[in-house]
């Protein structure tokens, strides 16, 4: 062993050297396409061998595992799974847009199932692979030798389909990754030709023709992002399943006939069934794959009265039926991987066509000359057909003659071979005529071929031609629909609108409840539990709302903050719910004082405000549209004041504010000029000592109307006074009577406007609630005391009341500020009217006062 010479070498540098060399190997020779052929090496191998075979689309499947043998035999030394798995995916139709080897077994499933082994399974070329192939023997591709020097192999396939666009390609490698999109074939040849005719087209005129990518899977596509990765090369699309909705019985379903690119559909049928099972999705009651050879078919199965498209937008969310398709377009040119957009790929194909039939031209045109001059050979010896044959028959053997006809009638030595190797039947006149027409078709192949390697746009008008063909032959419909998608959905896509009653405490506890999960008592009823409190909390506050609505939280200092009411704590009728201020950003001792449920911020209208000190303001809605997690100053108060409550309104109502001695005025809403958010107001009425302002109504401004208001105070009583008996006056004055305070009916809780056919819900400072029907209160005068609506336990006293309208009167009625126009109002009214009709219960010894007749 010779010890001679050692080098020293640093090891960090070795291994530098070593692992880049490494790093460029699987770069260049394994994971990354090439530009012109879209293949990976061993796929490029594979297609070689097969066609080296001789197994064309139009012959016999043959093994798969003769395939692998010969590939790895012969030019890819590696394993033999890695071989078959590369050619078990060219021949899957929802992997490959248009797919290069046509399989026959098992060949996998989009569920995920595995192929059967390569023993198993035969396959063949398609002829989409044959047009990757064809021309190959024509001298039109480099080539280099195999691995071990045995035979050689093509560096790149000549493609006369633009495989890379329209199959697309994924790979790791070291440092970098490809992922590209496939494409429809007919989209791409079109915006190929566009190019020949203009080649400074730009990436918006080529998207004239390609529309974007197209998935074998189909599915619906975003429109958003699209030309980002076409201009870029790299970019997000996002990606969904077609869908459709199907009514059997009264119960819905969601059929899934198409999923994203990708997508393995034994996982996503998993996914959504433990999304059921862990109740994220709660309204799928079945799901099953009605899968066949026909087509994907997977069924979900909704619970009767389930809004389909809330669950189909929770399946987006949650599951793979929405996914992103990530476009990275790193390929190989010239054994250095780039990132290209759609122009320089489409370009970069161009060239290598354009290569490509440029070759193929030369040697057709040397072979067509080839022919040519033997044909002139025969042509001269048929001219002089008596000398040659005596020429032949004198010599005496091959070299002579040939060496005689070349000395005697000028031939060239291959046409002199020719001549000798002519057979006696070409000598015939019927076969000197075909001879005659043969070199003249050949002559005008030649000026054919000359001209297309003479003239650039003649070489164009051939690869255009071929690519029209290409486009005739396999060229198919787009399968991925592109629409304008919605943003990623939102939490309120998540949520079904559905009616919800809010209640709040004056300790703060706030909770929304299902609407339906209160029923409806006669008057004068005991109520059910509405609320679990502390024994010092009392209810304060209750109003119905879709979960899809705002919530306004007014606070005692004049400040306003918003929340969605599904972002609230959900809770059943008994529990207490969550402390207002794990919501609001509230300062030390700042409490809520009133809420409003509101469609949006940016509708017509205006809020009329009232403070405990009989203040009024009115500025418009717009003004609070803008507001951010710290709320915002909604009117500027006086230190002793206080907000009492905010309604909505359209600017052509009266405003009746009452006291808490009973005490209430009218007037007009326009006698409140509208002034900016942060201002503090006028006089609405003035107050008599120890008195203060405890509602506000908004009522209709002419008389006739037919509406009543509603009067509740501490003790449970309340009555139904026309509103007409109320004057109409200027703002700032002392009012009239509204409801005779006495120590039995205790001071004047609320004050609602009715017209008949609404429900009335009481709160109670123990936590009792009772909801009843406003019809069966009875009518009295402004100065009685009216009649028992809740009877109270010892020491209780109501604290809150609130009014929902008739479903004939959704259009028009406010309730707790929010004027109920959507469509989804009248089913909450009908929620909430589950009712036990019962008599009126009247007792007339609760009536008093000169003016107590019904």
């Amino acid at each position: 062993m010779n010890e001679g010479h050692v080098v020293p070498v640093q090891i960090t540098d070795e291994i530098k050297s070593s692992f880049i060399n490494y790093a460029m190997s699987v770069i260049v020779d394994r994971a990354l396409p090439d530009v012109r052929d879209g293949l990976k090496p061993v796929q490029r191998r594979i297609l070689y061998a097969m066609n080296q075979a001789g197994l064309a689309s139009n012959r016999k499947h043959s093994k798969s595992a003769g395939v692998v043998g010969d590939v790895l035999g012969k030019y890819h030394p590696h394993g033999d799974s890695a071989v078959y798995d590369a050619m078990v995916r060219l021949a899957q139709d929802w992997n490959l847009r248009y797919p290069l080897i046509h399989g026959q077994g098992n060949f996998g499933s989009i569920d995920g199932d595995p192929a059967a082994a390569y023993r198993y399974t035969e396959a063949r070329l398609t002829p989409a692979s044959e047009s990757l192939l064809a021309d190959l023997d024509k001298e039109t591709v480099p080539t280099k030798a195999n691995f071990d020097d045995t035979t050689v192999e093509p560096e790149v396939l000549p493609s006369a389909i633009p495989n890379l666009l329209v199959n697309g390609a994924a790979g790791i490698a070291v440092g970098m990754a490809t992922n590209l999109a496939p494409h429809n074939l007919t989209e791409i040849v079109d915006g190929l030709i566009a190019m020949i005719h203009d080649p400074e087209i730009t990436i918006e005129g080529l998207m004239k023709h390609v529309k974007g990518p197209d998935f074998p899977t189909g599915g619906v596509m975003s429109r958003e992002g699209i030309l980002a990765a076409l201009e870029t090369g790299r970019g997000s699309i996002r990606v969904r399943g077609k869908v459709r909705f199907e009514e059997r019985n009264g119960r819905h379903a969601i059929i899934v006939n198409e999923i994203p690119y990708q997508v393995n559909k034994t996982s996503f049928i998993q996914t959504v069934a433990s999304l059921v099972r862990a109740k994220k999705i709660e309204d799928i009651s079945a799901l099953r794959d009605e899968s066949d050879r026909q087509g994907m078919r997977i069924v979900f199965e909704l619970k009767k009265g389930t809004l389909p498209d809330l669950v189909l937008n929770q399946l987006y969310k949650y599951t793979q039926l929405q996914s992103t398709f990530s476009v990275n377009n790193v390929v190989i040119v010239g054994r250095t991987p780039r990132q290209l957009n759609l122009k320089q790929m489409m370009q970069l194909f161009l060239e290598h066509r354009a290569d490509v039939v440029t070759k193929r031209t030369e040697f057709e045109l040397r072979k067509a000359r080839e022919r040519a001059h033997v044909l002139e050979g025969y042509l001269i010896a048929l001219d002089r057909l008596d000398e040659v044959i005596a020429l032949i028959r004198a010599s005496k053997d091959g070299p002579e003659a040939r060496d005689g006809l070349m000395r005697e009638f000028g031939m060239s030595d291959a046409q002199a071979q020719a001549v000798l190797d002519m057979r006696l039947q070409r000598l015939t006149g019927l076969e000197r005529e075909k001879l005659q027409a043969e070199y003249r078709e050949v002559m005008e192949e030649i000026g054919r071929l000359e001209l297309i390697l003479g003239e650039q746009a003649e070489l164009w008008r051939v690869i255009e031609a071929e690519l029209k063909d290409v486009r005739k032959r396999f060229g198919d419909e787009r399968r991925t629909q592109i629409a304008d998608l919605s943003d990623d959905i939102s939490k309120e896509d998540l949520i079904a609108e559905e009616p919800m009653v809010v209640t709040l405490t004056r300790g703060g506890y706030i909770k929304r409840t299902p609407a339906a999960a209160y029923r409806a008592q006669a008057r004068g009823g005991r109520g059910a539990t509405a609320q679990k409190t502390k024994d010092e909390d009392v209810n304060s506050l209750l109003l119905v709302g879709s979960t899809h609505d705002y919530l306004l939280f007014f606070t005692d200092r004049g400040r306003v903050f918003r929340e969605k009411i599904y972002d609230l704590p959900e809770a059943d009728r008994a529990a207490r719910g969550s402390h207002v201020r794990n919501l609001l950003q509230l300062i030390e001792d700042e409490s809520v004082q009133t809420v409003l449920s509101i469609q949006r911020l940016d509708q017509a209208g205006t809020f009329v405000f009232a403070t405990r000190n009989g203040v009024v303001k009115r500025t418009q809605i717009v003004e609070y549209a803008n507001m951010h997690s710290g709320g915002l100053i909604a009117i500027n108060l006086q230190e002793d004041d206080a907000l009492v409550a905010v309604r909505i309104t359209d600017g052509q109502t009266d405003v009746v504010l009452a006291t808490a001695q009973g005490q209430a005025i009218r007037f007009a809403e326009d006698l409140v000029r509208e002034t900016g958010r942060a201002t503090q107001g006028v006089i609405g009425i003035r107050l008599r000592r120890n008195d203060r302002v405890v509602s506000l109504a908004i009522v209709p401004s002419g008389e006739g109307s037919g509406v009543q208001l509603l009067s509740i105070s501490e003790r449970g009583y309340g009555k139904r006074t026309p509103v007409d008996e109320y004057p109409r006056q200027g703002r700032g004055g002392q009012g009239v009577l509204t409801l005779r305070v006495t120590a039995k009916t205790g001071e004047l809780v609320n004050l609602w406007p009715v017209v008949g056919g609404e429900e009335a819900f009481v709160l109670s400072e123990q936590g009792i609630m009772i909801r009843t029907k406003v019809d069966q209160v009875s009518t009295y005068g402004r100065a009685s005391q009216g009649v028992t609506v809740m009877r109270l336990g010892e020491g209780d006293r109501a604290v809150q009341a609130i009014v929902l309208p008739a479903e004939e009167q959704v259009e028009s009625a406010i309730v707790g500020g929010r004027t109920l126009q959507s469509t989804a109002q009248p089913e909450a009214a009908e929620a909430l009217r589950r009712t036990d009709d019962a008599p009126p219960l009247i007792d007339e010894d609760e009536v008093d006062g000169p003016e107590g007749g019904a």
